[in-house]
């Protein structure tokens, strides 16, 4: 059964480390144990706690980013069930929560926030891909190549609405007793680390 390949992308207004951003950075633990947790969350990229490197390949930023100008960036890349799966874990609970603060700790988008698109249940996307998905939704607007949850298509690439019913329902199922804090605050040592080593690098 076909997946959804979902994308996100946020350039931050200050370098990891500055009191403007801390608050973004401050919630990861608790974001990231939400996705884990929820469901129809099927799997994500992270980072290799010894070498850094990302298990879904090579990082690869979106062209929007300018290390030269930009404080950092934040990319996440995860596979979901549901179109529904994810405007739950998106706008409710400590990630709906994050995003009322978003414009706080990072530039304001002239560029697709996220982008969704889907892919076999045997594919697992690169970071290549996702780039090039977010920057296809931005050059050319939603479409079954990539889109967002106002403009959503389907697999078989028909228009498709978001049953905001059953991802309300999905909001009420949410067990937050089920998210691994300690894996969480150990996946934020490793991020701490990366983003220490960009600044590190000047990049």
């Amino acid at each position: 059964m076909p997946l959804i390949a979902f994308t996100t992308f946020a350039i931050l207004r200050a370098p990891f480390g500055d009191a403007q951003v801390q608050g973004f950075f401050d919630r990861l633990p608790a974001a990231f144990g939400a996705a884990d947790a929820a469901e129809g969350f099927v799997d994500r990229s992270s980072r290799d706690p010894v070498t850094l490197k990302h298990s879904w390949g090579d990082y690869v930023p979106a062209r929007f980013f300018d290390p030269a100008r930009h404080g950092g960036v934040v990319f996440t890349l995860s596979r979901w069930r549901t179109l529904e799966a994810i405007h739950a874990y998106a706008y409710a609970g400590v990630h709906g929560e994050s995003l009322r603060h978003r414009l706080e700790w990072f530039e304001k988008p002239q560029w697709p926030s996220y982008a969704a698109w889907w892919v076999a249940d045997d594919h697992r996307p690169d970071w290549v891909e996702a780039k090039e998905r977010l920057e296809h939704l931005h050059d050319h607007g939603a479409s079954a190549r990539a889109f967002d949850l106002r403009s959503a298509f389907g697999p078989d690439g028909a228009p498709l609405s978001v049953d905001r019913e059953a991802a309300r329902a999905i909001v009420e199922r949410a067990d937050p007793s089920r998210y691994d804090q300690a894996a969480r605050a150990r996946e934020l040592e490793t991020i701490t680390r990366v983003m220490q080593a960009r600044r590190d690098a000047g990049n």
